[in-house]
């Protein structure tokens, strides 16, 4: 049996924290799903599309992650691709509580689906994709945090925007 495994996530943008968790997941499962998430609850730099395309490069020489977009309910993205597992990565403590209640929920809407954390590599625990944009925003350099393709990508968005411009900060804790 094969065992296909989805990494849902906003991705905005894709760093070095999230590629570790995926080809991590790469090693337990036959397929891992790199599933970018288009609607979430917080304010976007990248569109789907763009963020989409960032995760598909990251990702371009890694032959068992497949990107793909998604809305909806999580579980229900599982159901519909054949996902028997839910991946998640753990940073901090307080990622903990969270990922926590998350995988309870799923488990009452899905309990044929099964959620895993697996714990960030030490050198990334301070990222997130709302401290990479924070840093990026300000002129920072963020080349240690991402790949070279996202480092480019943000900065052209922040070129864009043009200076003087604020950048909404996320709702959420997570990303």
């Amino acid at each position: 049996m094969t065992v296909r495994a989805l990494f849902p996530g906003t991705f905005d943008p894709i760093h070095y924290g999230h590629i570790d968790i995926a080809n991590r997941a790469t090693r337990l499962f036959d397929e891992v799903v790199v599933a970018v998430y288009d609607r979430p609850l917080k304010s976007l730099l990248f569109n789907p599309e763009e963020r989409i395309e960032l995760v598909q490069f990251a990702f371009r020489d890694q032959p068992k992650i497949t990107v793909v977009g998604y809305s909806g309910l999580t579980v229900k993205f599982c159901r519909t691709i054949g996902a028997h597992v839910l991946v998640r990565g753990l940073r901090v403590f307080s990622d903990f509580e969270y990922e926590f209640r998350m995988a309870l929920a799923n488990h009452r809407l899905a309990p044929e689906i099964e959620s895993i954390s697996l714990i960030t590599d030490e050198e990334h625990t301070f990222l997130s994709s709302t401290t990479v944009r924070e840093i990026a925003a300000l002129d920072g350099d963020v080349s240690s945090m991402v790949p070279p393709h996202v480092d480019k990508a943000l900065k052209r968005r922040f070129h864009e925007l043009g200076e003087g411009q604020q950048i909404v900060p996320a709702t959420s804790i997570r990303d």
